[in-house]
């Protein structure tokens, strides 16, 4: 068996450094040459830089952060986080000198190996990257397996290379271990090897892949209790927070959920997602002030941001149309003039967003309405048929206007748009795609994820409109969600009906049909006859 303990050798390590400036990097390039590093390449933040991450393979990159550049490390380490760039075998070392509490969570939620405050000597830069190397090395074979998805090798892997005696192993292989079996829903074994090596040192990343095993299996309870007590022996484990606001919204404590999420944007205001899911739950609770506040300051994080999207524009002016509701004559008239303001400026700064033209006129179309003027109304819904004709993919125009509206069924809003904004453009046809796309909203609806759920099967549908797996996803999806909700039962059951119409004329082998015949009988007997819970063996 390979040792792990042995020095590292250096000088057979790939290095990329990234930074602006010119005597950091310097400074960097001495300190790496001190350790026995030959092969460094040191670059700026440029437009190259995530090309360069991408086809190197680099055993150790290390990102330096400046609050004073066009775009900071922080940026370039969540984008390359968004992208995928960040891989398990390689080392990722945050370098900032702003060790302010925003920056330092921010870099946290991207999930580098390690973050390092500036100065540091060459013997901390070097024991920092001992560490980190030596575990990489140590849990490859067992990571790569499940990199794969190769849960029982990687189960076999950790029984062999990891004995019961490696008490410093204890905690890390236990999440390996409970994560494989989860996956292989043998959540029961998973939790026991969990609570086995909790109470040694009751380790946090131990408790939250329990909090997160146990909402997998809708142990809320449970779920609940292990991430309040670990938030309150790491109030600045947002992570912890993100999960706990995650068991209030699925167990319909909305107000529970809200006040979390502003707990967590209040220590670290700096993340788009969590600003987005504040404005989400909020608007469900309708707690509209604070949704317009969320979704206002994501638009000011995007200028440089990866998730940079029309989205916050568009929920910000839903926002403005719920408000309007309670206003009269004049007051009304310059809400409205706002919401204009608001689409025509997200346009404006999305040009290549083809489908905003049409969500912005559904919305006008919605205002309209609340406005009372049905020719106007009538209009803009036409305006939105038009645009929608010209595109080359048109859009569901009913789900499009159900999205448009966050208020009206929340379980099914789609989640923030997570795309950069010079890749991931509009969806070509490719059905290999859509079938991989469609296998990562199978995980996430056994995850107990339906807002990610549907949107990857909307995605995979995106990607190929014959994908009858995705299709009858979207039908069972809708039929869940009319069965556990009353409110906006009819619009669910109108989309579970029109995806499974949409397979009718399609070509289906025996295993599509028999599950098309199944929902078609739930439909038929009502919603109410269904059984409860999730009918994950359909997905399966």
């Amino acid at each position: 068996m390979a040792r792990y303990d042995s020095p590292i050798d250096y000088s057979t390590k790939k290095v990329l450094l990234i930074e602006s400036s010119g005597n950091m990097r310097s400074t960097m390039v001495y300190m790496l040459r001190t350790m026995g590093v030959q092969n460094i390449k040191a670059i700026t933040i440029n437009s190259r830089v995530f090309i360069e991450m991408e086809e190197v393979q680099y055993d150790v990159i290390l990102l330096g952060h400046s609050n004073s550049e066009t775009v900071s490390g922080a940026q370039i380490l969540e984008e390359a986080r968004f992208r995928g760039i960040i891989k398990p075998t390689v080392a990722w070392l945050f370098m900032t000198g702003d060790a302010s509490q925003e920056v330092i969570l921010q870099a946290i939620d991207s999930q580098p190996d390690a973050v390092i405050t500036m100065p540091f000597s060459v013997d901390e830069l070097k024991r920092r990257l001992d560490q980190i190397l030596s575990q990489k090395a140590r849990y490859r074979p067992m990571q790569k397996a499940m990199e794969k998805e190769e849960w029982e090798a990687a189960l076999l892997i950790a029984e062999r290379d990891f004995k019961k005696t490696d008490i410093q192993h204890a905690e890390r292989v236990a999440i390996f271990k409970a994560r494989a079996l989860a996956a292989l829903n043998q959540h029961h074994e998973a939790v026991e090897i969990l609570d086995d090596v909790y109470w040694n040192k009751q380790d946090r990343e131990v408790a939250l892949t329990w909090a997160e095993i146990s909402m997998e299996v809708e142990q809320y309870d449970v779920a609940r209790d292990l991430l309040l007590d670990l938030i309150q022996r790491n109030p600045l484990m947002i992570s912890a927070y993100d999960r706990l606001a995650e068991v209030y919204e699925r167990t319909g404590d909305l107000e529970a959920a809200v006040d979390v999420l502003m707990e967590a944007t209040a220590k670290a205001p700096l993340g788009i997602p969590r600003q987005m899911k504040l404005g989400h739950v909020a608007t469900r609770n309708r707690r509209y002030e604070i949704a317009g506040s969320a979704y206002q300051k994501s638009i000011v994080l995007g200028r440089r941001s990866c998730y940079r999207s029309a989205e916050p524009f568009l929920r910000l002016a839903n926002i403005r149309r719920l408000e309007m509701k309670s206003l009269k004559g004049r007051e009304r008239k310059a809400m409205i003039e706002v919401i204009n303001q608001l689409l025509t400026l997200a346009q404006s700064k999305f040009p290549r967003d083809h489908n905003l033209r049409v969500q912005a006129a559904l919305l006008k179309a919605e205002v309209a309405k609340v406005d009372e003027n049905a020719r106007e109304a009538a209009k803009w819904r036409e305006e939105a048929e038009l645009f929608n004709s010209e595109l080359e993919y048109p859009l569901d125009l009913e789900r499009e206007r159900l999205n448009v509206m966050g208020d009206q069924v929340p379980m099914l809003d789609r989640a923030p748009q997570q795309k950069p904004v010079d890749a991931m453009l509009q969806a070509t046809r490719d059905p290999e795609m859509s079938d991989k796309v469609n296998r990562q909203g199978i995980k996430q609806y056994l995850a107990g994820k339906l807002v990610h759920a549907i949107k990857l099967f909307t995605l995979a549908v995106d990607y190929d409109p014959q994908n009858t797996r995705a299709l009858l996803n979207l039908s069972q999806l809708f039929l869940e969600a009319a069965r556990d909700e009353a409110l906006n039962r009819d619009e669910r059951l109108k989309m579970a009906d029109y995806y499974l119409q949409q397979t009718e004329a399609m070509k289906l082998n025996d295993e599509e049909r028999q599950r098309a015949e199944v929902l078609s009988d739930y439909q038929a007997h009502g919603v109410d006859q269904m059984p409860g819970g999730s009918l994950e063996t359909l997905l399966r």
